[in-house]
């Protein structure tokens, strides 16, 4: 049996510089990883045989079927095996489902990985990288992150263009908020106003402590913000609430959202944040370091 971890992806920026011609757009992000997340458990099954079993929090809206990225992640991986494989594979779906923090990526990315030892294929992380992208455009960077020590990408391109930067800060605090409400990402870029935004700035050699950080972070934003707080209000009231607590460096949301971040000086900080959020806020809320 193999247990991998699959952490939440948070982008804390994110420019959209353009858009191809087939419709994809072209994003600058900054991202990195939470210690907060799912887990991904494996085990052998008779050969042929793919079997998902869901737990967790968020596991009732999520369904087990040909269309999950992470079945979707394993049929993929089989096909490089040199003969019949199969595997029992057990989910704990404990972030959100589609809330801006690439669950359903990290989940297949933890299945390639935790898979790819099960059947010791012994796969190069460039030909998992690639087979991951055929999934969608999150996962190779999940891949990345899912390898844990503050791993720190800008991505490009439609994410699938990374280069590493500076590990995270030591003991950063880390707080995630949901609302509890839909958004649906094609609305929400249907709903950016421009799509010609900057690059992002130039990263540091390292980042000191959680302050440079947001510091940092101060000189960009996050586009798809004003499109998904017109369609849920409800994201800026979280924002809004993160932005008040004690110690609280920047509060952002993620991706499309809804799923927002506030960063900390350290890991108490964010736990106390987090306290005084659930007694104010509705939906999911949770505080850990990054990955």
């Amino acid at each position: 049996m193999i247990r991998r971890f699959a952490p939440a992806k948070i982008n804390f920026a994110l420019h959209v510089t353009g858009r191809r011609d087939d419709g994809y757009h072209l994003l600058d992000t900054l991202v990195g990883f939470a210690a907060i997340g799912d887990e991904i458990e494996v085990d052998a099954a008779g050969a042929g045989d793919l079997i998902l079993r869901l737990a967790g929090r968020f596991a009732a809206e999520l369904a087990a079927d040909a269309d999950n990225l992470v079945l979707r992640a394993a049929r993929l991986l089989a096909v490089e095996a040199p003969a019949p494989v199969g595997a029992a594979i057990a989910l704990a779906k404990d972030l959100p489902i589609a809330s801006g923090i690439g669950g359903g990526s990290t989940d297949a990315a933890a299945a390639l990985i935790a898979l790819d030892q099960l059947w010791r294929l012994g796969l190069p992380p460039a030909r998992l990288a690639a087979l991951g992208l055929t999934l969608g455009a999150d996962v190779p960077m999940c891949l990345a992150g899912a390898q844990g020590g503050g791993i720190c990408l800008r991505a490009a391109g439609i994410g699938e263009t990374l280069v590493h930067g500076p590990a995270w800060p030591d003991g950063m605090g880390l707080v995630l908020a949901n609302p509890g409400v839909a958004v649906s990402t094609p609305a929400v870029f249907r709903a950016l106003a421009r799509r010609d935004s900057p690059a992002l700035p130039a990263l540091p050699d390292a980042w000191q402590d959680a302050r440079h950080v947001a510091d940092w972070l101060e000189a960009t934003r996050n586009d798809l913000s004003d499109p998904a707080i017109g369609l849920a209000p409800a994201i800026a009231a979280t924002l809004e609430a993160m932005r008040r607590t004690p110690g609280a460096r920047i509060a952002r949301m993620s991706g499309s959202g809804a799923t927002c971040f506030a960063l900390y000086d350290d890991e108490e900080a964010a736990a106390r944040a987090a306290r005084m959020l659930a007694a104010q806020l509705p939906g999911w809320i949770e505080a850990g370091g990054m990955w």
